[in-house]
Parts: C-alpha cells; structure tokens; sequence
C-alpha cells in the first residue's frame, strides 16, 4: 500500500513553522474527524513502530508496515508553532492545544486513545530531525495532559523525524514540520 498523505481526508498538517498565525479551529472539527473509526481498530504497537523506525532511519517510513497502518486511522492536525530548534511551545498556540484538549473531553471521543505523532522537515541532519520531532509530540503530549487535564492513559507520542514527510517532493518544506494526532481506538 502507498501512502499518500494528500489522500488523507483527515490529516490537516500541524505547523512548526512559526511563520504563519495560528488556524483558527473549533473542537467540532476535530471530533468529527477523529470520532470517524469505522469498526475495530487495528492494533498499534509502538515498539514495533519504533523498531522499524530506527531500522530504517534517512530511508522513511511510510512504506513499512506498522506505518501504513497509522494512514488508515482517523487523524487530524492542527497548527502548533515552536520556537526555532525547540520544544518550547510558542503562547500564540496554547489556544490551539487547548481546543484539542476540549475535543479530546468530549463524550464521544473519551473512550478513545490517541498517538501524538511529531515531524521534521530534512533541513538538520536525521538523528537531530528525530530526536526534536520526538521531544516535540512529547511537549504537545504534556501540555494535553498536564494542563489541559487529558488523562495520561489516553494520549502516547512518538517522534519520526524526517521519514514521513507531507511533501516528500520537497523535504525541506515547512509543511513537513508537523505533529499528527491519531485515534488508536479504545
């Protein structure tokens, strides 16, 4: 199976650019597009994706098998800008988060666990991409659940550098620079 990320209906990228002001979402948005599983979930073992990850690193992964399951999942992005080269968050996207937190409050989608998936563009090197897309998913993670009250249990993060790219034509590309949010299923 390829994985062709514009073929998403449900993957909006999530910005790291800092450049752009923030998107203005409602929390509808997100829980009509991750509250859309149809039928059981397929199992997601995150050492597994880890494993192929880094077996595969500066070769991608979208065409490893454990990652082509995550295209097939209900997701969902949203801007969330960083200061350059960090985890730091920018004030500007609080907003943002905190709109993914309601919606992650909502009765619909309590039942659900979800994957924060962090991105890097291929402008720094493979293993720094990975290790600031990790740190990144895990800030967003945080922020979920330390200040906006989503239960720890509900939300997991995992950091792909560069080996997923939106726009693999272009690996430098802003757009690369995302986080996904992911319905694992109950």
């Amino acid at each position: 199976m390829k994985f062709d990320p514009i073929s998403l209906a449900f993957a909006v990228v999530l910005s790291m650019t800092g450049n752009a002001p923030a998107q203005q979402l409602d929390n509808r948005q997100i829980i009509d597009s991750l509250g859309e599983l149809q039928g059981a979930a397929p199992a997601v073992d995150l050492a597994l994706l880890n494993e192929e990850l880094n077996a595969h690193l500066g070769q991608g992964v979208a065409q490893l098998p454990h990652w082509s399951t995550l295209a097939t999942l209900p997701q969902f992005a949203v801007e969330v800008d960083f200061e350059n080269d960090s985890i730091a968050i920018e004030p500007s996207s609080y907003r943002n988060v905190g709109v993914i937190a309601d919606a992650l409050h909502y009765p619909r989608l309590l039942p659900y666990r979800f994957l924060v998936v962090g991105h890097s563009s291929a402008t720094g090197g493979a293993e720094h991409n990975l290790k600031l897309s990790a740190e990144r998913a895990k800030a967003i993670a945080d922020a979920l659940t330390t200040t906006f009250g989503v239960a720890p249990q509900r939300i997991y993060s995992l950091g792909v550098g560069q080996e997923w790219p939106i726009d693999a034509a272009d690996p430098g590309a802003a757009a690369n620079r995302r986080v996904q949010l992911i319905n694992l299923g109950p």
